[in-house]
């Protein structure tokens, strides 16, 4: 062990040497040609300035993001890896890079150690080099999968989940345990790319096990960074996180590739049956994949590759969509106003009828619902940043230096919050998009905001994410209406895990007809006026509430809340632990 210190110090005098060099060193001038530099930001160290970012976690490089941003301006340098690493804040610019020199600007980074071994030396679609390949794949999923036939094959299961959701909802109002909406969401969303990716309705069990492995490696991926770093160093000095790594990518092949195989099988029996694709009742994302030929190198996809295709298709879709659809429901339960305006507007489109359902092809109708999801994912987007992106060589940016392979990085939730765009930009108000008649979410004309990129590696399936988002925040309102408590508030606080979610999630609790009921979280403020008999309570209901330390008691019944005869209330607020901290994330 001494010798692998000795080397290591050894390593930092001479990188501690060079950079001190860097640092008096000055550039010169070619041909009387004016100097271009990167653009602005703090100084640096070479090795000591990396090792001190690489301990810096998400949560604390955003702040200390937007503190140079104001000191430097809209366009920073960090020295974090071996190539500069570029951050742009600002919704000008990033159209000038992604869309007017779109194909410059559309390769990325080299895969890090870790990122190179879970998707299969970069084969899938987020992390691919531009090129061929990543054409391939892209247009694959686009074609075969985002189609908007190809989607409207998937109403029926988006119908089944929607109904499981509000059944598990209603459900929940049966126990007096606490429960987290969002864990329902993301079961919910989970579900639907299950059955989009492998085409079969699979029993809870295996759905359970799939989203275990798929969300235990999610959640660790972050704690994976540090082995970037001088791999041949670290798989020494941090073995077990090596293997750790490692076991967690073998268990998610354990789990998909039966799944996968199962699905090869079912298509060789058809084509020597002599079936087509229209016996089946749907065509899932694998069998998009299994004959699918990678253009550079003349071979299909080998299984470690459709593990990561799969993983992504799922991660892709579950999360992103679950926390965008979290945050609009807790600000249409902070502002109710913005939910009767929607609720409202579904009535007129929808109508009075027995089966309480917005239809897909009803959502076009609904103008203020679209507007609030836009504000939505405005306000909250569920990721701050968009995937990295690297330049093919040096490009000037707003009179500065984006050297060759250097990484480039969009702050998506500050241009969301640029005052300069929008008008009180904290604000939640689906209204603006209102008056912007047309917006453009891609970005083509101009971007105001990002929250599925821009550009040629915009998110493929940003179509898909808008309809699911719309369709069940629509059904979400008409089957039940959403009121935080007598005295309570929704808490907006965020953190973050693979998306940036609440950081005192939505939760629910019984109030019930028969009580005495319990309630974790104490007491509750009693209306001031009420009429002096409460209609008796008709079915369950639902609370979400933070959890405190307050004793246990009994919910009196001038308590229960009195329930409009249309919807049933799910009375919701932010919940927290005991010490005040956030709950743990569970794996649905």
């Amino acid at each position: 062990m001494e010798a692998w210190f000795i080397t290591l110090v050894s390593f930092c005098v001479c990188f501690l040497i060079r950079a001190i060099f860097s640092l008096h060193s000055s550039p010169t001038k070619a041909s009387g040609k004016a100097i271009i530099t990167t653009p602005p930001g703090p100084s640096h160290i070479s090795i000591i300035t990396r090792l001190l970012w690489l301990r810096k976690s998400f949560t604390e490089l955003e702040p200390t993001l937007r503190t140079f941003h104001a000191k430097y301006g809209p366009i920073i340098t960090l020295r974090i890896g071996a190539s500069p690493a570029i951050f742009i804040a600002d919704g000008a610019l990033a159209h000038r890079a992604l869309v007017h020199n779109g194909s410059l600007f559309s390769d990325r980074p080299e895969a890090p150690a870790t990122a190179a071994i879970l998707s299969s030396n970069r084969r899938n679609i987020s992390s691919a080099s531009y090129g061929a390949t990543w054409r391939t794949l892209r247009r694959n999923l686009a074609s075969e999968m985002l189609h908007h036939s190809r989607v409207r094959s998937f109403s029926g299961i988006r119908k089944c989940v929607l109904n499981s959701l509000l059944t598990r909802l209603k459900s929940a109002s049966e126990s007096i345990h606490s429960v987290r909406v969002i864990d329902h969401l993301r079961h919910a969303m989970f579900c639907l790319l299950v059955f989009m990716c492998f085409g079969e309705r699979l029993d809870e069990g295996k759905v359970r096990d799939i989203a275990r492995v798929e969300r235990q490696l999610l959640l660790r991926l972050g704690s994976f960074n540090i082995l970037n770093f001088w791999p041949s160093v670290t798989r020494v000095l941090y073995r077990k996180k090596w293997l750790e790594m490692l076991r967690l990518r073998k268990e998610q092949e354990d789990v998909l590739l039966p799944l996968i195989r199962a699905r090869k099988q079912k298509q060789k029996q058809a084509k020597e049956s002599g079936l087509n694709d229209d016996h089946d009742d749907v065509v899932s994302y694998v069998d998009t994949l299994l004959d699918l030929q990678l253009p550079e190198e003349k071979r299909e996809l080998n299984e470690g590759e459709l593990v990561t295709l799969c993983n992504e298709f799922l991660n892709a879709g579950t999360d992103t969509t679950s926390t965008a659809l979290q945050w609009i429901m807790a600000n249409l339960v902070k502002y109710p106003h913005v939910q009767e305006r929607v609720v409202e507007e579904i009535k007129q489109v929808v109508g009075e009828k027995k089966e309480r359902e917005v239809k897909e092809e009803e959502l076009h109708k609904l103008g203020y619902l679209k507007a609030v999801v836009l504000e939505g994912l405005r306000r909250h987007p569920p990721g701050h940043f968009v995937l990295p992106h690297a330049v093919t060589e040096d490009v000037v940016l707003k009179d500065y230096l984006v050297p060759k392979n250097g990484t480039v990085n969009f702050m998506v939730a500050e241009m969301g919050l640029d005052p300069k765009v929008w008008e009180d930009p904290l604000a939640f108000k689906p209204e603006r998009f209102l008056n912007d008649e047309g917006f453009d979410i891609t970005g083509t004309k101009e971007i105001k905001m990002m929250p599925f990129g821009a550009g040629r590696r915009i998110c493929p399936g940003y179509n898909l994410a808008l309809l699911h988002l719309e369709y069940f925040v629509a059904n979400l309102v008409l089957n039940f209406e959403w009121k935080v408590p007598q005295g309570g508030d929704v808490d907006l606080s965020e953190k973050k895990e693979f998306t940036v979610v609440m950081k005192n999630a939505l939760q629910t609790f019984r109030i019930g007809q028969n009580g005495p009921y319990r309630v974790r979280n104490g007491p509750f403020r009693t209306p001031k006026s009420r009429t002096k008999t409460t209609p008796r309570t008709t079915h369950s209901e639902i609370r979400t509430a933070r959890s405190g330390t307050h004793p246990e008691r009994p919910v009196l019944p001038s308590e229960r809340p009195v329930l409009p005869p249309e919807r049933p209330v799910l009375l919701s607020r932010t919940a927290r632990s005991p010490s005040g901290t956030a709950r743990s994330p569970s794996f649905l």
